[in-house]
């Protein structure tokens, strides 16, 4: 009886703040529900084996935790893309030198694919040619752009991914 009710008192005492944090970073209130609840289900499994300093700054770390591993979940998902950008925008117009730094980034991601690759890329993505027009210009198949494409970006996004996960949690945590 006593650890349910001690449970109950941090539950009580820190289930709204933990909510909020995961919801500001993830705008979907139901995930961010579920994760509060995954955190406070662990803490209770755990309650017997686990010796934990610092109470509040686990739980915000353990929610920080899973609202990471949802978010790197989802990285193929529209709406990640559009917090993205967001992050990206904002980070542009309040701290120029992390967009740089960031920038800078991404251009070594972009200079270290193999030339066939990066020069499909750029056609694409700074000349705004279509895959066809790409296939046109090259003498390939479409199909050929798309693979190399497909190539080109899944390099990219493990270069950058991981980093502008963290821009965006540090963003929205501090």
């Amino acid at each position: 009886a006593n650890d349910e009710q001690a449970f109950s008192h941090i539950y009580d005492r820190y289930w709204k703040s933990l909510y909020v944090t995961a919801n500001n970073i993830l705008q979907n209130p139901t995930a961010a529900q579920d994760i509060v609840q995954e955190v406070f289900t662990s803490l209770w499994q755990r309650r017997n084996i686990a010796e934990i300093d610092n109470l509040k700054s686990y739980l915000y770390q353990a929610t920080r935790f899973q609202v990471f591993k949802a978010i790197r979940e989802e990285k193929n998902d529209h709406a990640f893309y559009n917090r993205l950008k967001i992050v990206t925008q904002e980070l542009f117009h309040e701290d120029p030198i992390v967009f740089r730094d960031l920038q800078h980034l991404i251009d070594n991601s972009i200079d270290s694919l193999p030339d066939d690759q990066k020069e499909i890329f750029m056609l694409s993505r700074t000349d705004g040619l279509t895959y066809a027009q790409i296939a046109e210009r090259k003498n390939i198949s479409v199909k050929t752009v798309e693979k190399k494409m497909s190539l080109a970006l899944k390099h990219l996004r493990l270069g950058i991914d991981d980093t502008l996960i963290l821009l965006m949690i540090i963003k929205r945590l501090i």
